[in-house]
């Protein structure tokens, strides 16, 4: 288990978006947005494709400065820090990143580079470091997987090495980017089981998972954020949001929502 940073102790929000505008080529990408992520929450982003949903990752991570407000992540203002030193606390797993790791990589030499914040190895890894990658590879249930090259895995087998990566550098926020992609039904189920698992064990670590599936936001998430067209629809408690009122307005059309084992499933109203 990773260990409690201290200075997380005294971080009022984890992340904290005031008044932001961000505009690019004239365009108007993220309009007004206010958000908010406390010590002890698990946010959801949920948002149809071209919401902005990248964009606002882009920006919590530092890829991406507001043209108008704020942005404050574990306790740094932006502006007012290095971000190079702030990135290094955020991992961030994203299916996009699949395409750029080397087919014949061994699996612990992807998991120990995630330390180094590449996708390859340019520092000598030390003996403890190694030990670290066979902590999280065993965490995430892939110490079957030792010793094999990248390609040679499943795409769920890749996204869980992605995610030990992503820990690597035990970061204190882990931004999961829509991780099931591509992903059948069990294989899914699967994954989605191993992110609810580590939340529960590292109790440090911040989540945010991005998708546009809400039957995905399990219930070890506490809230979720509605993002549209660049604007920040609704926010706030996981199922105040995700409710047949909420989402017909949301998605501008008529859908019901069902609650299964505390998790919400979206169905088309019936139109007979």
């Amino acid at each position: 288990m990773m260990p409690v940073l201290k200075e997380r102790m005294s971080v009022m929000n984890i992340i904290e978006f005031k008044d932001v505008i961000w505009q690019r080529n004239h365009k108007t990408i993220l309009n007004e947005v206010n958000w908010a992520v406390k010590p002890g929450e698990h946010w959801t982003i949920l948002g149809l494709n071209g919401s902005g949903k990248t964009s606002l990752l882009n920006m919590v991570n530092g890829y991406a400065w507001p043209t108008k407000g704020t942005i404050s992540v574990l306790g740094e203002t932006f502006g007012q820090t290095n971000i190079h030193a702030l990135r290094k606390r955020i991992g961030w797993v994203s299916s996009s990143l699949q395409s750029r790791i080397a087919g014949h990589t061994r699996i612990e030499d992807i998991v120990i580079s995630g330390k180094f914040a590449s996708t390859g190895m340019y520092d000598e890894p030390t003996e403890a470091d190694y030990a670290f990658a066979d902590e999280l590879i065993e965490q995430l249930n892939i110490s079957y997987l030792k010793g094999r090259h990248y390609v040679t895995c499943s795409q769920g087998e890749q996204q869980k090495i992605l995610i030990a990566r992503g820990l690597m550098a035990k970061p204190e926020i882990l931004i999961l980017d829509e991780p099931t992609n591509g992903l059948d039904f069990l294989s899914r189920e699967e994954l989605m089981r191993t992110i609810s698992n580590l939340a529960l064990k590292e109790q440090a670590l911040t989540l945010i998972f991005v998708t546009h599936h809400i039957e995905e936001i399990l219930p070890m998430f506490t809230h979720s954020l509605l993002l549209k067209k660049g604007q920040v629809f609704a926010k706030g408690d996981r199922k105040e949001m995700l409710t047949s009122e909420h989402l017909t307005k949301f998605f501008d059309v008529g859908v019901q929502v069902n609650w299964s084992q505390d998790r919400a499933w979206l169905h088309l109203e019936d139109e007979s």
